[in-house]
């Protein structure tokens, strides 16, 4: 069973917490459901992010990464660049304007059948359409 239920457009995801990241988790759980825009992250390859501006979760770095893997969510809690949502759709080195960032690993979409080619389509509509409406909500 899973987590999360994520929607962008057409595109249906599920995912997983990550158990090693449980302040990372209890944070965004308070953010949900969430309702955004998801835009190309220019800086960082093939990543989309939700912006999140000045909000602060008050957890600092918990299995953290700066190269995630498709498909594996992180939030950027903010210090050097502004608090967002990471949505890794390929090969990502997650930085800003600033240089190389970290961000806390928090879930992880769970693989099914086509889900790799509906992650590549979400980053390639958000690439060559634009900002894409985003939906995430916590299951059950």
């Amino acid at each position: 069973m899973a987590d999360l239920t994520i929607r962008v457009g057409d595109l249906h995801f599920t995912a997983r917490w990550e158990p090693e990241a449980p302040r990372t988790v209890e944070a965004v759980l308070r953010l949900l459901p969430m309702q955004s825009q998801l835009i190309h992250c220019r800086w960082s390859g093939e990543g989309t992010w939700i912006p999140l501006g000045d909000l602060r979760t008050g957890v600092g770095f918990e299995h953290h990464t700066s190269h995630p893997a498709p498909g594996e969510l992180l939030i950027y809690t903010g210090d050097l660049s502004e608090c967002e949502i990471l949505v890794p759709y390929g090969a990502c080195a997650f930085s800003s304007k600033l240089g190389q960032l970290a961000g806390n690993h928090f879930a992880t979409l769970e693989p099914d059948d086509g889900w790799r080619d509906r992650l590549r389509e979400l980053g390639r509509r958000v690439l060559w359409q634009g900002a894409q409406p985003i939906e995430i909500r916590e299951e059950g």
